[in-house]
């Protein structure tokens, strides 16, 4: 389903917006962020599909490749290592904590019964788990009925306690909330709700990092590199993030935002169509896990609301069948380690080539430069074999051999 947003607008970055999210603040995000062991000391990839954009027919097609960003394994290692930290600096405002000590573990003994705690359907608290390992905190985290025990072990082995919850992930979001209430924890979520915005402001910040990246990495354009860019939606943190950071930098030359979502967990096209923060219309319960979420953050919707050109969903067949595309290369282009989250960017853009008119309605045609995230890798590794026929490892092989080849001729 496709739903063009009537309240997306094309002007100038709104101030008030600015004073939530902003260029500066995120680069200040990323210059901390580079003192944490756990993630690359270099930029993720962006990939040029050449071949599957002709096989597509879109001038140019990019893959900004967060498969890469961390052994983690997602872009949500932008997100709540970044929040912690920034939650330490403002509960301890006197301690003069610099971030490189804190990643590095340097002042662990004093934070050893500071205790946070979030909901995950996996990245995210696998994410955090790390991060408060890193910082010597105390970490629990949240997990609804349907998060595999695939991804729960990460998130163990990384030294969080575990706490399972009947029920889906705003149920989880609500019982984190609950714990931290009961016996004075700190929710460090990706979501927003009603006197929580500023550990969900940070998070977001975070996730920026991968618009400033994709920029500096692209072909220079007097204007915008991307014409188009897709990106997932969940509770919206992800879009807000870097659909904020195109809309300070380009104003109103900024590209066209697709936000995409699985059928059954579509609360931000509900928003959008219903002009107001609305639930999803299905069971949530999807293949797309990391996107499964009923309920939009409330603070993410004030970006989505006035850029995001149009929302749509995606069937778990589609991103399936994104997630082999990439892991074989098909079109000719390097194989792509992609999850199933991962892959929704290029799910929505072919079933859009597909369907002529609402390709024509978007502008999307031989002269459009898109842009998708490849959010994750294979974070549930049974999962992605299951799809791929393929390990991890062996699409990394076929990688470095695609790669190789390259280089020689």
């Amino acid at each position: 389903m496709l739903f063009a947003n009537p309240s997306s607008l094309r002007r100038a970055y709104d101030p008030e917006l600015k004073s939530i999210l902003n260029i500066e603040r995120g680069r200040e995000s990323r210059a901390w962020l580079s003192h944490w062991d756990m993630l690359s000391p270099v930029p993720t990839p962006l990939r040029d599909l050449p071949h599957l954009a002709a096989k597509l027919g879109v001038g140019k097609l990019f893959l900004k490749d967060e498969s890469l960003r961390s052994p983690l394994g997602s872009f949500k290692a932008l997100g709540a290592p970044i929040a912690l930290l920034r939650l330490i600096l403002r509960r301890y405002p006197d301690a003069g904590f610099a971030p490189a000590d804190l990643f590095g573990g340097r002042h662990g003994a004093r934070l050893a019964d500071f205790v946070v705690i979030s909901a995950t359907d996996g990245n995210h608290g696998r994410a955090l788990a790390a991060a408060a390992r890193s910082v010597g905190c105390r970490c629990v985290v949240v997990l609804h009925a349907n998060v595999s025990p695939e991804r729960e072990a990460p998130i163990r082995e990384l030294g969080a306690r575990i706490v399972r919850i009947a029920g889906n992930y705003d149920d989880s979001v609500r019982e984190a909330a609950r714990l931290a209430h009961v016996n004075e924890w700190h929710v460090v979520s990706d979501t927003s709700y009603d006197g929580y915005e500023d550990i969900p402001r940070d998070v977001m910040q975070g996730y920026a990092i991968v618009a400033d990246e994709a920029i500096e990495a692209a072909p220079a354009n007097a204007g915008s590199p991307f014409s188009h860019v897709l990106l997932q939606g969940g509770v919206g943190g992800l879009a807000a993030g870097i659909a904020s950071h195109f809309w300070e930098r380009h104003g109103a030359g900024r590209p066209s935002f697709i936000v995409v979502e699985p059928e059954q967990a579509d609360c931000l096209l509900q928003s959008a169509r219903h002009g107001r923060i609305s639930r999803a219309t299905g069971s949530t319960d999807s293949l797309m896990a990391g996107l499964a979420c009923g309920e939009a953050s409330p603070l993410a919707w004030r970006f989505l609301q006035p850029t995001i050109d149009a929302f749509m969903t995606v069937s778990d067949a589609s991103a399936a069948a994104a997630v082999r595309t990439l892991a074989l290369g098909e079109a000719g282009d390097i194989p792509v380690v992609s999850g199933e989250s991962g892959a929704v960017g290029l799910a929505a853009l072919v079933d859009l080539v597909d369907r002529p008119d609402s390709a024509q309605a978007l502008g999307l045609n031989g002269r459009s430069s898109v842009l998708l995230v490849n959010t994750e890798g294979a974070t549930a590794p049974a999962i992605y074999a299951s799809l791929t026929g393929l390990s991890a490892a062996q699409v990394r092989e076929a990688q470095a051999r695609w790669t190789l080849t390259c280089r020689r001729t």
